[in-house]
């Protein structure tokens, strides 16, 4: 077996000023580590199985929402018994992390309680993983299939000899099945719990708000390299030189945040179009969150739940469809 250093994670740049964190370096270690073995088998696994006809499937099997019937803090609750095996940062239930990462949000966006809850329900997807899913096709980065497999995969060298679409020709080239900039809603992503949270959360419409931003390029321009469009609706909206958007972030940052290749690698920006390019200030801005709020100091989440129970009940009240 050999494993590549991919080099210091981009996303590092984006680490948030938190206490009691251990040093940015140590963060997304796919090199070595007591965890290492476990991530390693992980994502080979899933490397080896993740292909369009899999993620169809079950596409086909999860998204319907018939498997149970059940309120958002005990699906996060749920998240006690799920330690997650891709992860080299942390060896500590799940439903810790949640609290960690909406703690983290809090401290440094006060005003935006939906980014918040977003911070608080982002892995919850991840209980597929006690419906007997296996963690492969749960946890773990995520990345398009159908396409050719880019190199900041992790394990990207390593991990792939055995999955069948990489000998498919139809899927080797860089555009695959998909046609520019088609926009990554039109992409088939590897299957876990980013995507189905998403789907659950648009089934249930979950009523996470959109924050509504004014001379939008000043913020978005820097980070795409160009102005854009915004969009409205779907809708593309230039007023003049200001712009003004209503947007899906809370949905975007759930359904994309272990889209590493993506939003800490620059990787797969030919199959963006203009709302992505737009959304990924707010992917990169929730995923310093998720990263860097892992540490062994854990939160009283008993303490914190009356807090967060609120947010559930005004954004994603009552008995959600899973």
């Amino acid at each position: 077996m050999r494993v590549v250093n991919i080099g210091p994670d981009p996303s590092l740049a984006y680490r948030p000023n938190l206490e009691n964190s251990k040093e940015k370096e140590e963060y997304r270690n796919f090199v070595d580590g007591s965890l290492f073995s476990r991530v390693f088998k992980t994502y080979s696994v899933m490397h080896t199985n993740q292909t369009v006809d899999f993620v169809q499937q079950k596409h086909g099997q999860w998204t319907h929402c018939n498997h149970s019937r059940m309120g958002m803090m005990e699906a996060i609750m749920s998240l006690d018994q799920l330690v997650d095996e891709s992860d080299p940062d942390v060896d500590f239930p799940n439903s810790f992390h949640a609290f960690q990462t909406a703690e983290g949000i809090r401290k440094e966006h006060p005003d935006k309680d939906w980014f918040q809850l977003v911070g608080l329900i982002h892995d919850v997807g991840k209980i597929l993983a006690l419906w007997d899913e296996p963690q492969w096709a749960v946890v773990g980065d995520t990345f398009p299939v159908g396409c050719k497999f880019q190199d900041s995969i992790v394990f990207r060298d390593s991990t792939f000899q055995d999955n069948p679409d990489e000998k498919n020709p139809k899927y080797k080239t860089e555009y695959g099945i998909y046609e520019p900039n088609c926009g990554l809603d039109k992409v088939l992503m590897s299957w876990g719990h980013d995507e189905y949270l998403y789907r659950v959360m648009k089934f249930n419409n979950c009523a996470i708000p959109e924050e509504v931003c004014e001379s939008l390029n000043e913020v978005i321009a820097p980070a795409v390299g160009r102005r854009v469009g915004v969009y409205i609706n779907s809708k593309v909206l230039t007023e003049g030189s200001a712009f003004f958007c209503v947007c899906p972030q809370g949905l975007y940052m759930i359904r994309f945040h272990s889209f590493y290749p993506w939003h800490s690698h620059g990787d797969y920006t030919h199959l963006c179009n203009d709302k992505d390019l737009q959304m990924l200030p707010w992917v990169k801005e929730f995923n310093k969150f998720d990263l860097y709020t892992k540490t062994t100091d854990l939160p009283n989440v008993d303490e914190l739940r009356p807090y967060y129970q609120s947010l559930i009940d005004k954004y994603c009240p009552g008995v959600l469809q899973w």
